[in-house]
């Protein structure tokens, strides 16, 4: 049976990238059936109401599967829940009474474009970079046309898995992209279609990851944890592992 609750919210307002940016204080009354979003939009209301301006966040499908709700509350990337999306994230998980503390992502590659709301354009830059691939594969062949061993395409599923959200880089102290960058690096490098351009990609993708300001990777693990989708930080490992052996055989194949 649906409950409501009352929370105190503080909210991280800020006009712009330039704007110094504050927490403003705001008492709701949420159903526990509610997402998280649901909240917030009733929130919205009240502040429309009162003739206030809203609280902007960013939203698209509210079903996991986009990556855009980047809210970090209570100090952790999507909240308290592992493997969940903050449009996943229903108040039957807060008590009445609770004070939630709501910010955007931060990290100097994901600029604030207002309050919640953060420019994650970076990714794409990454992606545009070597994140695809651009050699003729031809038609689409039958699912069996090409030998792929299930562990393979199970590890280049899993990578695939990643939504772009941005929680890793939230939650790593160097605001690091290697978990985002390496899941991509591995779902086209393990497969075959993509394996033609594997070091090209690798040394593209991880050049304008580093020119774009992201930190380097530390191995603390805090992207895996708060990753949605969990994300396994072995893909980083295997990027390393293939950035370093393009960059040293790179020589011999100009060469050659």
């Amino acid at each position: 049976m649906a409950e409501e609750i009352n929370l105190k919210l503080n909210v991280w307002r800020q006009k712009n990238a330039a704007d110094v940016g504050h927490f403003e204080s705001y008492n709701v009354k949420a159903n526990t059936h509610m997402s998280f979003l649901e909240m917030l939009d009733v929130l919205n209301e009240q502040l429309i109401q009162a003739k206030k301006e809203t609280v902007a966040f960013s939203h698209d499908c509210r079903e996991g599967i986009c990556g855009t709700c980047g809210l970090v509350i209570n100090g952790r990337p999507h909240g308290p829940m592992k493997g969940t999306t903050a449009c996943q994230v229903h108040m039957y998980n807060f008590q009445d009474g609770d004070e939630l503390w709501i910010e955007p992502f931060r990290a100097k590659a994901f600029p604030v474009i207002k309050d919640l709301v953060v420019d994650r354009s970076a990714f794409d830059q990454i992606i545009q970079a070597g994140g695809y691939v651009s050699v003729n594969t031809g038609g689409i062949p039958d699912g069996n046309a090409i030998p792929i061993s299930q562990q393979t395409a199970q590890t280049a599923f899993e990578s695939a898995a990643c939504i772009g959200c941005g929680a890793c880089v939230a939650s790593c102290p160097n605001a690091s992209a290697m978990l985002f960058t390496s899941a991509k690096i591995s779902h086209l490098g393990l497969l075959p279609q993509g394996e033609v351009e594997r070091k090209n990609r690798v040394q593209k993708m991880v050049l304008r990851m580093d020119e774009l300001g992201f930190g380097l990777c530390s191995n603390i693990g805090a992207c895996e944890a708060e990753c949605p989708k969990e994300i396994s930080i072995s893909n980083i490992a295997r990027m390393n592992r293939q950035y370093l052996a393009a960059t040293f055989t790179a020589d011999v194949d100009a060469a050659s």
